[in-house]
């Protein structure tokens, strides 16, 4: 959120009194206690989480701004955004009301967030009833699911829902609200291992005929944070059966925890997914450990929001990565946010000449709306929206390369055109 996009941001952590990751994780896992940080109660919490999102959505003050800090009040409807007084809610609604009820349901998510922390969501899932080219849509994937109402019931009545509920200080919303967010967050945790099996499928890559690694690159406290070994287990539900996958993290703001591990120099063991992690930066982990075979060559690599079309600084940090996956000619899927990230990602790497395989919307995409941090009164954006799949060198820039492309539609394997299916943008040069 400190770069006007959703997340555990730096303001949230000093407003938790809490100084890392790290700080935050041992909190919730109770290994500190919350005196540490000056959280004493489970209110406590859940009224300094919530006063992260204080500010006067119309002139943007501060409470610490305001002569009565206790004065900004809430927008009744949505529970989500605040205004200093009645002009501010007045001027602020032709825009607000656009934008109202889909608030609502950031906020709500917001909290029950608090279960996946707990370990009540997911809920268990089912193996696969459906080879996976056929589950098109979450909508596939929650038929396949036994004892759905079940498992969200014994949700909706446990321990933590009710303890959520006492302390959040909003009153609880109906069943058929609080069902729905399980289902939105259910989503938004199992969404990563559908995008890394979409990858899979995408470049034709068969988890049944060997040990397969994938690489999470640029990953941080987003895909960290709290991870448990079992978290992308998904996949082997997925492709029941496969010869063993490692998922490596690797990224700068990788959180310790569980999968804080070396990589494995040996293929991950039979029918198991392994995660494994490394801090530091991609191209580091490359000549460390790829080259001198500490750690295994990918067969994918997965970029969830790289975001290097947000600034000139992040995209110089990204380069030599991009430069290093295009050069290598590695599989790459990248997610996005949103369409005009879309867009801007595709400008970059049109000009640093990569190979666009093509580029979608996600239909695993997380159905949680999120807001953007530093101005709500925004349409909400979904984690991993789209995605872009990338492939070594575009043609252009190959002597002959007009002869190395595969089909008319950039797909090997005969997956179906992703061009098409993203709204008509195309990758132009302006």
């Amino acid at each position: 959120m400190d770069s006007n996009v959703p997340g555990l941001s730096h303001v949230i952590l000093q407003k938790l009194n809490m100084k890392t990751y790290e700080d935050y994780k041992s909190a919730m896992d109770g290994r500190k206690s919350g005196s540490d940080f000056g959280i004493r109660t489970y209110f406590d919490m859940f009224q300094k989480m919530e006063d992260t999102f204080k500010f006067c959505a119309e002139c943007k003050k501060l409470p610490d701004a305001l002569p009565d800090p206790k004065s900004l009040r809430r927008c009744k409807r949505c529970q989500n955004v605040y205004y200093c007084g009645v002009a501010c809610q007045r001027a602020n609604w032709p825009l607000h009301k656009k934008f109202c009820k889909k608030l609502k349901l950031v906020a709500l998510d917001r909290l029950v967030e608090w279960l996946v922390f707990t370990g009540d969501i997911p809920f268990p899932s089912e193996t696969w009833t459906k080879p996976a080219r056929n589950v098109e849509s979450w909508e596939d994937w929650f038929a396949m699911q036994g004892q759905l109402e079940e498992k969200l019931g014994a949700i909706l009545a446990g321990r933590y829902m009710t303890l959520l509920w006492a302390n959040a200080g909003k009153p609880r919303p109906e069943d058929g609200e609080l069902r729905e967010s399980i289902r939105r967050l259910v989503t938004d945790f199992h969404s990563r291992p559908l995008t890394i099996g979409l990858g899979l499928r995408l470049f034709s890559i068969n988890p049944l005929a060997k040990a397969l690694t994938v690489h999470v690159v640029g990953a941080s406290h987003v895909e960290t944070l709290n991870t448990r070994l079992t978290d992308y287990d998904e996949l082997t539900r997925m492709f029941p059966g496969h010869q063993g996958m490692e998922l490596v993290m690797v990224g700068v703001d990788v959180v310790n925890g569980p999968i804080m591990r070396p990589p494995l120099a040996t293929p991950a063991p039979r029918g198991r997914v392994h995660l494994s992690s490394y801090k530091g930066l991609y191209h580091d982990f490359w000549e460390s450990h790829v080259e001198t075979k500490l750690a295994a060559h990918p067969d994918l690599v997965v970029g969830f929001h790289p975001g290097f079309h947000a600034c000139p600084d992040l995209l110089a940090g990204w380069l030599p990565t991009l430069l290093l996956l295009r050069d290598y000619r590695l599989p790459v899927l990248f997610t996005v946010y949103s369409e005009q990230e879309l867009k801007s990602s595709l400008q970059i790497l049109v000009e640093l000449e990569m190979h666009i395989m093509g580029y979608a919307t996600n239909p695993f995409a997380s159905l949680r709306p999120e807001q953007v941090y530093s101005s709500p009164n925004k349409a909400p954006v979904y984690c991993s929206s789209y995605y872009i799949a990338l492939l070594g060198l575009a043609a252009s820039a190959v002597p002959g390369g007009e002869e190395l492309e595969e089909d008319d539609d950039g797909w090997r394997g005969g997956e179906p055109s992703a061009a098409g299916a993203a709204g008509g943008i195309t990758p132009g040069l302006g």
